[in-house]
């Protein structure tokens, strides 16, 4: 379906938004935008469009200026979806033609298609000119591999889109797109993201990643990677997000990359997420140090050999401790995650976790709830057996409990990860920190302690919504999340004072 009233009709201006997520969590003080809309919208740009990209956790949503634009491109994961959804009904209903992508959608186009008129399914760096350019002509729309959309009222779904094959052609992400941005680009950032692969060859039953990007690791040259580092460093930036999945899943490569590095005296504080793996290789891990790492994010996931078994983790807790043990000895930090809540899990695997973080003096952790999210294992299996309790997408951040665990009640799970989080983030840890006057995980350490109590405070009848559930065995219904009030608000706003009145009339004629 198109939604333009005149064939040929030029657009102009693009847009793109990335909704804020539903609740606080770890990242929510640190504005770092997810790269796919600015990676996009750059991409158009360099063809000539007119782009802007509304990042809510960098800037609120200008209502306004949305409404001015030829087509709207939302991206969202599943925690974000509601909201989402909210925001494209709305635009949708000003007659602008809205289009979707990202991880949820891309595993549930059909139930994205009820909210927006396009859904961009899987990677669609190759593929978002021609796409605006069929908006613009109303045609070629079924020659756009990863398209769906409704055709004569049918659903249509194109083949799937292949996978990016040669990362390099993808230009630097242009930050300036982004609003709030539009002066310093990076420069506004704390942290720079960099992306240097897609695709991870491990497929972990609860991780969605595989599903969207591949098993086949896909990597840019040393040469396009060192190009952004250098714009970073000239751009006065000194912090560097390595945005990958799996950043050491080609060793040889990353050597080369980290090598390079040295050699060029281009080391700055850098992080990025690993698997244990690395501890195997004591030159991968004294490059890693040479090169300036100063934390890594570790899906340690489970301190109970079955469950790591059952995530199909292919690791062991002795390779957990080796890890931890191996970077310690060479001064990187750790920032240890940790899933909560597999069949195989009790009370007591949290409690083991918990002593286990702090025997081995974690820096950081994450204590997280198994999440079913669409598109992977984890989501078919516990749907399969009518396992899920909540389908309410907003409570899918790892955080809320949302379906029927075996070994514990729903409420011991949520009230122990929660316990846990707080036993992790105390005054004593705080106190040993500051004893070794490691400045920087006094800070994070009291940010732990501090969101962990916001968190409780936020969602305490959801914690009593569990302990009702254990008690009365039977679903409850949520209390529904408002998560799109304050965009709703505002669009009402417009509507009386005329303005969208305005905004129809002329993109009607």
């Amino acid at each position: 379906m198109c939604k333009l009233k005149n064939k040929g009709h030029s657009m102009r201006k693009i847009i793109f938004i990335e909704p804020n997520p539903p609740d606080v969590n770890i990242f929510s003080k640190m504005a770092l935008p997810r790269l796919g809309t600015i990676l996009l919208a750059t991409i158009l740009k360099k063809n000539g469009y007119e782009v802007k990209s509304y990042v809510e956790i960098v800037g609120a949503l200008d209502l306004k200026d949305i409404l001015t634009a030829d087509a709207v491109g939302i991206s969202t994961i599943t925690s974000t979806s509601r909201r989402a959804y909210e925001i494209a009904r709305l635009i949708k209903s000003a007659g602008i033609p809205v289009f979707m992508g990202g991880p949820h959608v891309t595993f549930l186009p059909e139930e994205a298609l009820e909210f927006c008129d396009y859904v961009l399914r899987g990677e669609f760096d190759d593929h978002i000119v021609d796409f605006v350019r069929a908006l613009e002509t109303c045609v070629g729309f079924e020659a756009i591999p990863g398209l769906t959309y409704r055709r004569d009222g049918a659903v249509v779904h194109n083949k799937t889109a292949p996978f990016c094959k040669d990362l390099d052609t993808l230009p630097a992400p242009d930050f300036s797109i982004v609003s709030g941005m539009e002066e310093k680009g990076s420069k506004t950032l704390s942290i720079t993201p960099v992306m240097t692969s897609r695709g991870c060859p491990f497929d972990c039953s609860f991780c969605s990643v595989t599903g969207m990007f591949g098993q086949k690791y896909r990597f840019r040259s040393k040469e396009r990677v060192m190009e952004e580092l250098r714009n970073n460093r000239d751009n006065g930036g000194t912090w560097v997000f390595f945005y990958d999945d799996n950043f050491c899943a080609h060793k040889k490569r990353t050597k080369e990359l980290l090598q390079t590095m040295i050699d060029e005296k281009l080391t700055p504080h850098w992080t990025a997420q690993v698997r244990v793996e690395i501890a195997k290789d004591p030159e991968l891990l004294d490059l890693m140090q040479r090169s300036g790492c100063h934390t890594v994010y570790i899906g340690f996931e489970s301190v109970n050999p079955e469950t790591l078994k059952a995530y199909n983790k292919k690791q062991t807790v002795e390779d957990i401790n080796h890890c931890i043990k191996e970077l310690h000895k060479r001064g990187i930090r750790i920032h240890g995650m940790f899933v909560f809540g597999s069949d195989l899990d009790t009370v007591d695997t949290i409690h083991e976790t918990l002593r286990f973080a702090r025997k081995n003096d974690l820096e950081t952790v994450q204590f997280l709830i198994l999440t079913p999210l669409p598109g992977t294992k984890c989501h078919k299996d516990l749907d399969g057996e009518g396992r899920l309790i909540s389908k309410d997408w907003s409570l899918y951040d790892a955080h809320h409990v949302v379906y029927q665990p075996k070994l514990m009640s729903y409420y011991e799970l949520q009230s122990e990860t929660l316990k846990a989080m707080q036993g992790f983030y105390t005054p004593f840890q705080i106190l040993k920190r500051i004893v070794r006057f490691d400045v920087f995980n006094v800070i994070v350490k009291t940010y732990g302690m501090r969101l962990s109590r916001q968190w409780e405070k936020k969602n305490g009848y959801f914690i009593e919504y569990t302990k009702a559930l254990t008690e009365a065995g039977k679903t409850i219904e949520l209390r529904a999340k408002k998560t799109a009030e304050d965009v709703k608000e505002k669009f009402h706003q417009l509507e009386l004072s005329g303005y969208l009145s305005e905004i129809k009339a002329v993109k009607t004629h």
